[in-house]
């Protein structure tokens, strides 16, 4: 039967198509900014976030929405040593962050008494609850997400390279960190409602990797980036609508393969280079 054939798959694709555009743009400068780990501490804020909203009494894509982005900002403040970038700092707050977000989702778990609804598909993701209203939700955070680079992509990409000449040149350095992370939190909180939160590297890390591994110019890089999310969460949702297996499975593997082929290729390039004359 075709995909096409139930509003629910539609919007499924919808939503992906959403979901992969933007986790390929945001991605590629996590990648670049060597934030992965952010990446996946905000992924994991989606727990005490569900489960705060399970608590509440609220839905639970609010909970995590809110959740990633007050992480965010919590990294961000303590991310800094004077006036640079402090890397080991970074991830010592990373840290902190993410054990203190999995010891209050057990807390509001334990306070809610019940089974978290829609536990399976949270931690790994599906399309059968995909919802209009979702899909418009995601394509609304997309669009601002992009407008965000479109306008901030340039000083970013200074500032991810050299901070300290970046600042010097009158960059807002600390005003785009900032800024930075509050997007990636809100990427991070979309992707998660298709991959699942264990699985948002998937399409957050692993088509941006590969891209950078394939070419280092930055528009190329961004757009095969872009080609290559998109490839998997296709694959992905329409394997899964023809099998019993979930999305976030296929997601994973396609996107693991790719990046795999791509680290495999710039390994052997410069082997197979003809030697000069």
């Amino acid at each position: 039967m075709s995909l096409f054939a139930y509003p629910f798959m539609v919007q499924a694709l919808e939503a992906g198509t959403i979901v992969a555009v933007m986790a390929a743009v945001t991605g590629w400068f996590v990648v670049l900014r060597r934030q992965t780990f952010a990446g996946h501490a905000l992924s994991v804020m989606s727990f005490p976030g569900a489960s705060a909203a399970a608590l509440a009494g609220l839905p639970l894509p609010l909970g995590y929405f809110t959740a990633c982005v007050v992480a965010a900002a919590a990294i961000s403040a303590g991310s800094r040593t004077q006036d640079r970038r402090n890397f080991a700092q970074e991830s010592a707050v990373i840290g902190t962050v993410q054990v203190v977000g999995f010891a209050l989702g057990f807390l509001f778990l334990s306070l809610y008494g019940g089974v978290l609804e829609d536990l399976e598909s949270l931690l790994f993701g599906s399309f059968l609850g995909i919802t209009a209203t979702q899909v418009v939700v995601l394509l609304g955070i997309a669009v601002a997400t992009l407008a965000f680079f479109a306008v901030a992509g340039r000083p970013l990409l200074f500032a991810s390279i050299d901070d300290l000449v970046a600042r010097a040149e009158g960059v807002p350095v600390r005003l785009l960190e900032v800024a930075f992370l509050l997007v990636l939190g809100l990427a991070v909180a979309a992707t998660a409602q298709i991959t699942g939160v264990l699985l948002v590297f998937a399409l957050l890390v692993a088509p941006a990797a590969a891209a950078q591994r394939f070419t280092t110019r930055i528009g190329p890089g961004i757009a095969l980036s872009v080609v290559i999310a998109l490839a998997v969460t296709w694959s992905g949702l329409a394997l899964s609508y023809y099998t019993d297996y979930s999305v976030g499975f296929f997601v994973t593997s396609f996107a693991f393969a790719i990046y795999l082929v791509a680290r495999v290729s710039s390994a052997l390039a410069p082997r197979l280079a003809p030697a000069p004359a």
